[in-house]
């Protein structure tokens, strides 16, 4: 059994992206510039936008974090997407999700111009996405077939079963992991809360990419030897012996069913650093585009 270290792999994207930020500075080039629009001040929201404020600065992005009160309107905070959207100095942004509950998300991921949507969230870069044009990746499936092609795991004709179908996670990478040329090529099954029998599916599978949200929901049983395994959930279980009083955890019982595995990533330190990655990654790639035009 071989870890998927997201964290360490993060780490070295970070350098590779550092490293061309500096090329970028020695011929006198702008650097890229992401801005992060806070709403509020839930805590984990708070945490994650903090955490990619730091990642700018250690790579050398320009950042700016975009604080608004939880009690902003919604045509307030359109106007103030517009004015972003408008801002040349501005590769890409992103919204911080969860917005408050008198606020359309949808509304307002349709109101970030496609060209500086490095969450990848647009429909315009989710078509593009489908039909294998150049464009930004979710993050998260972006960070999963990074980790998968820097591993060298083999997909093509592996048979990939995806649990979860939401637009973020499980749907995108069903389309990435049959996409043509590698990593994809794969023969997919989407299943979710309506399939019946999942591990009829998940028994077969050569690889598995969950993202249900339900703690130690894969269990040994249910994967078959030699299978790789991708856990995208993350929940916080209450544990009274731990000392901050819960741990972390994901969709798959790891201790089991990472003995019957030759590719799997831990929670934490899987999939979530990676999806930081990516979105500097595609902030790059916004800027890069920029330059051409």
């Amino acid at each position: 059994m071989q870890l998927l270290d997201g964290k360490k792999t993060s780490e070295e994207i970070k350098q590779e992206i550092a490293a061309e930020v500096q090329i970028m500075k020695a011929k006198g080039e702008k650097v890229p510039h992401l801005a992060a629009v806070l709403v509020g001040n839930n805590g984990a929201s708070l945490t994650y936008v903090g955490s990619k404020v730091r990642s700018c600065e250690q790579i050398g992005f320009e950042s700016t974090l975009v604080s608004l009160p939880e009690t902003i309107t919604e045509s307030e905070l359109l106007a103030k997407i517009a004015d972003l959207n408008e801002d040349d100095n501005l590769d890409g942004f992103i919204v911080q999700l969860p917005l408050p509950k008198h606020i359309n998300e949808e509304k307002i991921l349709m109101a970030i111009h496609p060209d500086k949507d490095v969450d990848g969230f647009h429909p315009t870069n989710f078509g593009k996405m489908a039909l294998e044009m150049e464009t930004f990746l979710p993050a998260t499936p972006f960070g999963i077939m990074q980790l998968l092609e820097r591993y060298k795991v083999e997909t093509a004709g592996k048979h990939t079963v995806v649990i979860g179908r939401s637009h973020i996670v499980g749907r995108p990478m069903s389309i990435l992991m049959s996409r043509k040329g590698y990593p994809g090529d794969s023969t997919v099954t989407l299943t979710h809360s309506r399939t019946k029998n999942i591990e009829e599916y998940t028994k077969n599978a050569d690889i598995i990419i969950t993202a249900l949200g339900v703690p130690n929901y894969l269990k040994a049983n249910m994967v078959k030897d030699g299978v790789v395994v991708i856990d995208v959930g993350i929940t916080r279980v209450e544990d009274a012996s731990h000392p901050k009083g819960y741990v972390i955890t994901g969709d798959v019982d790891f201790d089991e069913v990472s003995k019957k595995s030759s590719f799997i990533t831990p929670v934490p330190g899987g999939v979530g650093p990676m999806t930081i990655a990516m979105l500097l990654k595609n902030t790059l790639l916004a800027r890069q585009i920029r330059a051409r035009k």
